[in-house]
């Protein structure tokens, strides 16, 4: 059954910049191509690669340079000709592991194993997300909305001062959090009164109405509920909106997902998986009581699960992804026309990038599309039981088993058939892989994506093959 294109509001694009932070003439390469896709908005998370400044400028990346000042501005000014919109997105409670990883940062963490809670409790903290804050806005000219984040703070109330709070009869772990986060909002709207201001709200699911409308939060805050799932409640979804609603939080945001959101370490994204997920956030926009209006809705990008983690999908991979995302919510449906027309804006025959082919030889379309392509042929063969149990192939267990290992015994031509069929065959991909990679991302980033998806099965290989080598050198002249 189809639903009701989405309503009216913004359809923001995510950039999760914590991971793999595209260069910046591939970052722009990419908004042109977000705008053509329907897109009219961006939420820019920067964590590290956002240039702070003074006596946070230990903040920055160190694996790879940071964002320029001109290169921030750049982006927004490039960004804005294209009539989107630019919503940086600054954590302020939870998740803030790319701050509280730091040793002089150490004493602001909730618990000392949590590395991404802030103690709610220290004056320091404020103070720190606050200047956090001034630096991105003062970045930021004609800005007027900002997400604070705020969600998934772990660990909170297990702190020694939070305990002690706790103690009170009257005090909850819900108003240490609720306390915070208005602490942060007020604070906001005291030093840029324009400002609208967004925050995550999987915190409050489950507070009560009557928590939510004394918490102080009401006019301060727009919450954005996020799912990312293929099988989204629905009926929950939409009984949680209403509650917001009738707390008094009117303005109120979706977010969905086109990549970063199927597993922690997922290298080829599943076109499929999201499309389900806006389908049925289209039915949770039908369903809504009238009078309940979404401002719009965030297409999350995740580029990690936590500033700690591995790298999720690469953008390039996901591009057909968001492109029927944003044509589903367009359509009302992922209809023939929906598909149509993301396989002509992109020029490939398929919405799955595992099934695409070339239908257009001008990669403008699709900036990163050999990429794309080389790293769907590469996980492929890595994924091959023939790689990953190189032990059970023929030649290997026939002619270098351990019995031959031991012995140093090596039929020449059967080694050369070993190495042809478990190393050559993924080394041209591997380099193909590498040299595309770095023309968009930083050799950083190839590096870690190399080394996790590409190491743990070429390396047992490339041992395999010295030791034939060894057995070589007593076997031929």
């Amino acid at each position: 059954m189809s639903s009701k294109p989405w309503p009216k509001g913004r359809k923001l694009v995510h950039l999760d910049l914590k991971g793999a932070p595209p260069r910046i003439e591939y970052l722009h390469r990419l908004i042109q191509v977000f705008s053509q896709l329907g897109a009219d908005g961006l939420l820019v998370e920067y964590e590290d690669m956002f240039p702070y400044e003074g006596g946070l400028e230990l903040l920055q990346a160190t694996s790879q340079p940071a964002y320029s000042l001109k290169e921030v501005l750049s982006m927004q000014e490039f960004a804005k000709s294209k009539g989107m919109e630019v919503i940086p997105l600054v954590q302020t409670f939870g998740h803030m592991e790319f701050v509280l990883k730091h040793r002089s940062m150490w004493p602001l963490r909730e618990v000392p194993h949590c590395v991404g809670t802030l103690n709610p409790h220290k004056e320091e903290g404020v103070k720190l997300v606050m200047e956090m804050l001034r630096q991105v806005v003062e970045q930021h000219p004609g800005l007027s909305t900002l997400h604070i984040g705020a969600d998934e703070v772990y660990m909170l109330g297990e702190g020694e001062e939070s305990k002690q709070w706790l103690l009170s009869p009257e005090h909850t772990v819900e108003q240490l959090f609720l306390s915070h986060v208005t602490t942060v909002a007020k604070a906001v709207k005291e030093a840029w009164p324009h400002l609208s201001i967004i925050m995550w709200d999987d915190m409050m699911r489950g507070m009560s109405q009557d928590t939510l409308k004394a918490s102080g939060l009401v006019g301060l805050v727009q919450p954005m509920l996020w799912d990312y799932t293929p099988n989204l409640n629905v009926e929950k979804t939409v009984a949680l909106l209403e509650k917001y609603f009738g707390a008094g939080m009117s303005d109120l945001w979706a977010a969905s997902s086109f990549k970063g959101s199927t597993a922690v370490h997922t290298c080829v994204t599943n076109t499929q998986r999201h499309v389900d997920n806006h389908l049925q956030w289209l039915k949770v926009a039908s369903s809504l009581s009238a009078g309940i209006s979404l401002r719009g809705i965030a297409i999350t990008g995740w580029q990690r699960y936590d500033h700690l983690s591995v790298l999720c999908e690469l953008m390039p991979v996901a591009l057909p992804s968001l492109a029927a995302c944003l044509q589903t919510l367009l359509h009302g449906e992922f209809s023939l026309e929906a598909q149509s027309s993301v396989t002509q804006k992109l020029g490939v025959s398929s919405v799955e990038v595992e099934a695409m082919e070339r239908t257009s030889a001008a990669d403008s379309l699709f900036p990163g599309r050999r990429l794309a392509e080389f790293i769907v042929e590469l996980n492929s063969l890595l994924s091959s039981e023939e790689l990953r149990f190189f032990e059970n192939n023929m030649y290997v267990r026939g002619w270098f088993s351990p019995y031959h290992q031991r012995r140093k015994v090596v039929n020449p031509l059967i080694s050369m058939q070993i190495h042809i069929i478990l190393f050559l065959q993924t080394e041209a991909v591997q380099e193909a892989v590498r040299k595309e990679m770095v023309e968009v991302y930083p050799d950083s980033t190839a590096q870690e994506w190399m080394e996790e998806h590409v190491s743990p099965v070429a390396a047992p290989l490339q041992r395999l093959t010295q030791h034939i080598q060894v057995c070589l050198q007593d076997m031929v002249p």
